[in-house]
């Protein structure tokens, strides 16, 4: 469904990924950890061409989009197979929460403005903010509009979502609603690719999970093996920082 293949980026002289090969499955919640500047950030958005690898190739739901120097359309044919939630939301603020989730429709997709609200108010329902439709997002909590943002990235029917850091930007007792939205996600099947550092998640909700650093891939496979028996000492290492009582021997 994506496959990855030999990809690379460098910002100056900064290596920040080295030959990355990845394929992801339909319907797969694929969960990405590792340190601070480990590449996973910029591996996600290179999925979609937010960031242009210098080299290798990405295809998703069988549309190749290779190198450096794509054309536009391919960029754009690409993107429009994905949505992206971002880890500081990326409202408009001068719109409602509903325009938020329905002027993507109306732009992008074309489709017209009743049928755009009608969908949007739908998911804005799925998501817990039927209530909100007219506020802006200055009047939502962060874990409030990042449940807008989830909603934006549903509203594009997407062959999958990416979601970068969705929790980072959190108060820690915000966290656990947007984790909720997640999972219910997860559950019906959407294919998820994830950046956080939520391991409790990745645990619950993950059927694989890839530790990256230094810009590769240093382990991957299904979160019982990466996260309770990791192999790799780096792994090891990692979660040791992260979790009080690991299951395993260092």
């Amino acid at each position: 469904m994506i496959k990855l293949k030999n990809i690379n980026k460098q910002f100056q002289k900064n290596h920040v990924l080295k030959g990355i090969d990845l394929d992801v499955e339909k319907g797969d919640v694929l969960v990405i950890v590792g340190p601070s500047g480990s590449g996973k950030t910029t591996l996600l958005r290179c999925i979609n061409y937010l960031e242009r690898p210098d080299e290798g190739s990405i295809t998703i739901d069988g549309f190749t989009v290779q190198g450096k120097h794509p054309s536009k359309r391919d960029v754009l044919v690409l993107r429009r197979k994905t949505a992206m939630v971002f880890q500081h939301y990326n409202l408009f603020k001068n719109k409602t929460v509903l325009e938020n989730v329905s002027e993507g429709l109306v732009v992008a997709k074309k489709i017209p403005k009743k049928d755009a609200k009608e969908i949007g108010v739908s998911l804005l329902e799925k998501v817990g903010l039927g209530e909100k439709l007219n506020e802006y997002p200055s009047q939502l909590s962060g874990g409030q509009q990042q449940r807008v943002g989830i909603a934006r990235a549903l509203a594009l029917n997407p062959s999958v979502i990416l979601f970068d850091e969705p929790t980072s930007a959190l108060d820690p007792e915000m966290v656990g609603e947007v984790l909720t939205i997640m999972k219910q996600i997860a559950n019906e099947g959407i294919t998820m690719v994830v950046v956080t550092h939520e391991i409790d998640f990745a645990r619950e909700v993950a059927n694989r999970v890839v530790f990256m650093d230094g810009g590769h891939i240093i382990e991957q496979g299904p979160p019982e093996e990466v996260l309770i028996h990791p192999q790799h000492e780096r792994t090891k290492r990692f979660l040791k920082r992260l979790v009080k009582e690991p299951d395993y021997m260092i």
